[in-house]
């Protein structure tokens, strides 16, 4: 059973949203990035690239290795730190939504969601919510399945799938605010962007908060997740997707 401390508050988890992982040492603070630099920058943030891999390999499928993801990854954080220039303490955020939105765009470009499994999802979220209207509340796993007539195995790739979904949007409306340099930003863009996302969590409930959690700052995937919190994988699934449901609605709303 894998064990996580998960007392931290999700003001913690915010910060981590925005500002993810950074070099303990601090040495990349120059104002022009040299060859050298800019491999010792790939090399110092291997680690993060390969955690974002890891997270996503269970949506890729068989569509890329995680070999081919860790390529990939590496190209979009040195697009990243190319449009960036000196790193400081704001490029990891930046940088980790780039490794992210770099991976998302090549399983996109390569169809990792064929025509016929995305008209499956259509109509598995229309059988939901006729569900959702006929029982008056949120069904349940068990009771999704059902209505929807998957066996476990299928069941289990429909809810990843919706995760999967959820969390590349949120991602890209996070990301969103985070396209501009530090050192051309509004100084007191990551106060607000951190508030922001404070407000959005503050949406869930305290299982929601702790999914969300473990997936941003433990950089668990929804199977780890699913093993600290003694849950079906399915079930996580399902909380991811409300969790990161709500948050969209209210960065929308903000």
């Amino acid at each position: 059973m894998l064990q996580q401390d998960t007392s931290a508050s999700y003001g913690d988890t915010a910060a981590l949203v925005a500002g993810g992982w950074a070099p303990a040492d601090g040495l990349y603070s120059t104002a022009a990035v040299s060859p050298q630099q800019e491999q010792a920058v790939l090399t110092a943030y291997l680690p993060m690239v390969k955690r974002v891999v890891r997270q996503l390999a269970s949506q890729a499928g068989e569509v890329m290795d995680q070999n081919d993801m860790t390529q990939v990854g590496l190209m979009g954080l040195l697009e990243a730190l190319r449009r960036y220039g000196a790193v400081d303490e704001a490029f990891a955020g930046y940088a980790r939504q780039r490794v992210r939105g770099a991976i998302l765009d090549e399983l996109r470009r390569q169809d990792w969601r064929p025509r016929t499994v995305r008209q499956s999802a259509h109509k598995a979220r229309d059988a939901v919510r006729a569900l959702r209207r006929q029982l008056g509340a949120e069904p349940t796993p068990a009771q999704i399945q059902q209505a929807l007539g998957m066996d476990d195995e299928a069941y289990l790739a429909y809810e990843q799938a919706e995760s999967a979904e959820a969390m590349a949007s949120l991602d890209e409306m996070v990301g969103q605010g985070m396209d501009l340099p530090s050192s051309a930003a509004d100084p007191q863009h990551a106060v607000l962007q951190r508030h922001l996302l404070e407000q959005m969590l503050a949406q869930l409930n305290e299982r929601e908060q702790r999914v969300i959690q473990l997936y941003y700052e433990f950089d668990l995937n929804l199977k780890e997740i699913a093993a600290v919190l003694e849950l079906s994988e399915a079930r996580v699934c399902q909380i991811n997707k409300e969790a990161l449901r709500k948050m969209r609605a209210a960065l929308e709303g903000a």
